[in-house]
């Protein structure tokens, strides 16, 4: 089971806290970077540890598929399988299965589909995805929900929240030595404020130890994705952790945070890595760029990460050109570290309630205004 302890900061909604899990205390607000099958490409966990990690995010779809959750119990689980021993969080799984579009057949018992691997046919229910998480042996799992990819559709949206709550309840109901051992709710509802309202009383009913926000940043305008962002981490408990999934460029982090989440993943740290982009506290650099081929300082100043503090942009420069794969290595190490960096200091200004002049001074610099 997971323990959560947050405080407010004083000029803004956002906290800082601590999140207790059994394999240890993350302080919030957190990211996790994503290891979708195991593992944080590029990166191994010693480097994810030093870069100031604490906790991970792998996903139950393509491990139950390859190479399936039998193999990696049989292994101990799936901490002793990748060798990480801080907290690991699973996706259920639903973004990906509803992302095959008409290659899925959902009814109300769960989704059919069939094995991108090798066209074996998979049935996703809420019960054996909550089985499948409870044998991975994850610290937090998520609910199976049903994910839409157009938040302006009413009657999509009405349908996805409604069917998620429903799946939420047969999640909960199963029993005690089937569930994993801390189940996040999540909140569907695309862009309709009434329909987020609803589903997330719902949810709270069913007293899930944490709760996320889910269906936003699918291809909607930010200014509507921000709003809904802020809609909806107010309708959510104060006294539980609050998860804001699959959105995280640095500035969405820095909003985010300032308006009361405390989790995040995103797979842009190092996807961005190895194509050759990295995040610094000046903005994004794209370090392939030809004015950085002979440039004898750290890609970022501000940063005493590895690879700052032992390479120049110009050898990045040199790697990224000749692909080779030291090159997106110790991009996706800086990546990662500016992130944890990121999220460290967010929880410091929340913490000393300068939340706002942080913020402030952030988009400042990363947008190249001072």
């Amino acid at each position: 089971m997971i323990n959560f302890e947050a405080s407010t900061a004083s000029d803004c909604a956002g906290r800082s806290g601590t999140l207790k899990t059994e394999h240890g205390d993350v302080p919030t607000p957190l990211f996790m970077p994503v290891g979708t099958a195991g593992t944080v490409k590029g990166l191994t966990p010693d480097q994810l540890s030093s870069a100031g990690v604490r906790m991970l995010l792998a996903n139950t779809y393509h491990l139950h598929l390859r190479p399936g959750v039998g193999c990696i119990e049989s292994l101990g689980g799936l901490h002793s399988f990748m060798a990480w021993d801080g907290p690991v969080l699973t996706d259920s799984g639903g973004y990906q299965v509803f992302s095959l579009g008409k290659n899925v057949k959902v009814d109300e018992a769960g989704a059919v589909f069939r094995s991108h691997i090798d066209g074996s046919k998979v049935h996703f229910t809420p019960e054996s995805v909550a089985r499948t998480q409870r044998a991975l042996g994850v610290d937090v799992a998520m609910v199976l929900d049903v994910v839409t990819g157009n938040g302006s559709d009413r009657r999509a949206a009405e349908s996805a929240a409604a069917r998620t709550l429903r799946w939420a309840v047969r999640s909960r109901e199963l029993p005690i030595d089937h569930q994993p051992g801390a189940t996040f709710g999540i909140m569907q509802g695309g862009l309709f404020e009434d329909i987020r309202r609803e589903n997330a009383e719902g949810l709270l009913e069913l007293d899930f130890p944490g709760y996320a926000v889910g269906g936003l940043s699918v291809g909607e305008e930010r200014e509507k994705t921000m709003h809904m962002a802020e809609y909806s981490v107010g309708l959510l408990p104060a006294d539980k952790p609050r998860y804001m999934m699959g959105m995280g460029t640095p500035e969405d982090l820095v909003a985010l945070c300032g308006m009361g989440y405390d989790m995040f993943d995103c797979v842009l740290p190092t996807r961005n890595a190895r194509n050759c982009t990295l995040f610094t506290s000046r903005g994004v650099v794209a370090i392939r760029n030809s004015r950085y081929a002979d440039d004898p300082d750290p890609v970022d100043p501000r940063c005493s990460c590895y690879t700052c503090s032992n390479f120049s942009a110009a050898y990045l420069n040199h790697l990224a050109k000749r692909h080779e794969m030291l090159g997106a290595t110790l991009a996706s190490l800086h990546n990662v570290a500016f992130y944890q960096n990121l999220v460290e200091e967010i929880r410091g200004a929340l913490a000393l309630g300068t939340y706002g002049e942080f913020a402030d001074n952030f988009f400042a610099r990363y947008r190249g205004e001072k």
